[in-house]
């Protein structure tokens, strides 16, 4: 899926900006990362796709996915211009845990990632955020609704989670670009929070 912004105008970035934010979007195999950088992103989105092979097959969870022919084996790299000064950068992380290694230059200058999880595979989620916490990376949680995927009220899944009150969870259909955007507010409001309460405390 291309991005739903795309256009020859849009592929410079305005002279004005002065600031830029870098935020990850991760996620285990097949969740929708590449499809939810797409439809942000106001240029095409750089990708790195491969076709999978068989061999992938022993090591890759499809369950739910079976029509998935591609996988990302470096990275999703999106652009969100937000205003005349401020830009956004969305980097897209590959979901399989034989690419982890790549996460330790990623997670660098990052301000925060967004989790995206899907219902059926729940458990999947806990080596993503496990690797973002171990970086110290605050994160939002995006449930990200397939067809025909089991749906919960939102106290199932911060419990099946585990997750702290504080950390928003937030559901959105990747494929479209206001439910995207609403996810991704999410995530920049807790860290505008976090980043208050962190000024208040005295030194």
């Amino acid at each position: 899926m291309d991005s739903a912004l795309a256009s020859d105008n849009a592929v410079y970035l305005p002279t004005t900006v002065r600031t830029a934010v870098k935020l990850l979007v991760v996620g285990h195999f097949a969740v929708g990362k590449t499809t939810f950088v797409g439809s942000l992103s106001e240029i095409k989105p750089l990708r790195t796709e491969e076709t999978m092979t068989q061999a992938g097959a022993f090591v890759d969870d499809l369950t739910g996915t079976e029509d998935k022919t591609t996988t990302t084996v470096a990275m999703d790299f999106g652009r969100l211009t937000l205003s005349e000064s401020l830009v956004l950068y969305l980097f897209g992380a590959p979901g399989q845990q034989r690419f982890t290694r790549l996460w330790q230059d990623m997670t660098r200058g990052a301000l925060g990632a967004l989790v995206l999880a899907d219902t059926r595979r729940l458990e999947q989620s806990f080596p993503v955020m496990a690797i973002l916490e171990e970086h110290g990376l605050p994160y939002a949680v995006a449930v990200n609704h397939f067809e025909g995927a089991p749906r919960f009220a939102e106290a199932e899944v911060r419990e099946a989670l585990d997750l702290l009150p504080e950390t928003p969870l937030v559901t959105c259909d990747a494929r479209d670009r206001v439910s995207s955007t609403h996810a991704l507010i999410a995530l920049v409001q807790y860290l505008q929070s976090r980043h208050a309460q962190t000024s208040q405390e005295p030194v």
